[in-house]
C-alpha cells in the first residue's frame, strides 16, 4: 500500500545518513561493521518494512541482535527513522533501497534470519518476477542468508502463500513451519509473534493469517 507523501519524511532521511541508506550505490559494498556497535552480532533483515512496527519492537526486544529494515518508499522508511532515534534503537539500521538488490547490500553468509511481511502479492500472472518469493528473489536471499539462516514468511492473502508454498518447494527449501491460521495456533512460534500494522488489521477483520519458516537446503 502507498502511502501518501509526507515532506518531513524525505527531510529525517537526508538529516541523519548515520542511521539510514538512501538509494545505496550497488558498485560499492556497504561496510556494516561502522554502522553498528558490534556487527558479529545475529542479524535479522525485514524486507519492506512499512511502517517499521515489527522491525522496532523486535530490535527493542532482542538487543543482543542487530536489525536492518529495508523499505522502498521513502515515506514509510522516514516513520521507522522518527521511532528508531526518538526511543534510541541502536541496534536497527535502515535502508531506503530496492531489495531486487538485496545481495549487493550485505556480505554473502552474513544474516542469520529474513523476514517477509505482508508483502505486495502482485496478482497478474504478468507480474509473477516481482514477487518477494519468486526464484530470483531466492537465489539473492540464498546469498545473503548464512547456510544455517532461515526465511520466515507471513501474509493474509492465501493466492500468494499457496503460489510461495510452490515457490519455495521447486526451489528446494525445507519447510520448518507452515500455518493457515497463525493466530489460532498453539505453537511457539504463534506465543512469541509480533505483529505488523497490516497484520494486526487484517486479523482484527477476522482474516486468517498465513505463515512459513523455510530454510536452503545445501547443495
Amino acid at each position: 500500500m502507498r502511502l501518501r507523501n509526507k515532506p518531513w519524511a524525505q527531510k529525517l532521511v537526508q538529516e541523519h545518513p548515520e542511521a539510514i541508506i538512501n538509494e545505496p550505490s550497488i558498485d560499492q559494498k556497504i561496510d556494516w561493521s561502522e554502522r553498528f556497535a558490534d556487527f558479529s552480532k545475529p542479524l535479522a533483515i525485514e524486507i519492506g518494512s512499512g511502517k517499521g512496527q515489527f522491525i522496532t519492537t523486535l530490535a527493542k526486544q532482542h538487543p543482543e541482535m542487530n536489525f536492518i529494515g529495508v523499505e522502498l518508499q521513502t515515506t514509510a522508511a522516514g516513520m521507522i527513522l522518527r521511532t528508531k532515534l526518538e526511543e534510541e534503537i541502536d541496534n536497527l539500521q535502515l535502508m531506503c533501497a530496492d531489495a531486487a538488490n538485496i545481495a549487493y547490500y550485505l556480505p554473502e553468509n552474513s544474516a542469520d534470519i529474513i523476514y517477509l511481511n505482508f508483502s505486495d502479492p502482485w496478482p497478474k500472472t504478468r507480474h509473477e518476477k516481482r514477487r518477494l518469493t519468486y526464484t530470483s528473489f531466492l537465489d539473492k536471499y540464498r546469498e545473503v542468508l548464512k547456510p544455517e539462516g532461515h526465511l520466515e514468511f507471513k501474509t493474509d492473502n492465501r493466492g500468494l502463500f499457496e503460489y510461495s508454498l510452490v515457490s519455495l518447494n521447486n526451489y528446494g527449501m525445507k519447510f520448518d513451519f507452515v500455518s493457515l491460521d497463525l493466530h489460532h495456533s498453539d505453537s511457539e512460534i504463534a506465543a512469541r509473534n509480533v505483529e505488523t500494522e497490516y497484520e494486526h488489521k487484517f486479523a482484527q477483520k477476522g482474516n486468517p493469517i498465513y505463515c512459513l519458516h523455510a530454510s536452503f537446503v545445501e547443495k
